[in-house]
């Protein structure tokens, strides 16, 4: 199965909600030997995915008070960029 960048960091996207199946996982591991965006791509994504994890679970971190918390315009600035990495990254296929 050879699916394309745009395919690929759309799973990469979707594994963040559910669990892949073993033909759409290996389908993204085979993409990801041959091409360095979506390696990329990929990496970002786990380093996203994982500074939210540690953010989240823990307690002392988390705003008693609205004072710490995203703005909407930087929530949406920061899915602008997201948003635009994906469409870079999806440009290389």
């Amino acid at each position: 199965m050879k699916l394309s960048c745009k395919e690929v960091s759309f799973l990469i996207s979707e594994s963040l909600d559910r669990s892949l199946s073993l033909r759409e996982r290996l389908g993204v591991r085979i993409h990801l030997l041959m091409c360095r965006a979506c390696q990329q791509m990929a990496r970002q994504t786990r380093l996203l995915r994982d500074a939210a994890r540690r953010h989240g679970s823990s307690d002392e971190d988390s705003p008693s008070s609205g004072d710490q918390a995203l703005s909407e315009e930087a929530r949406a600035r920061i899915l602008a960029n997201l948003q635009q990495t994906t469409r870079d990254n999806t440009d290389h296929e």
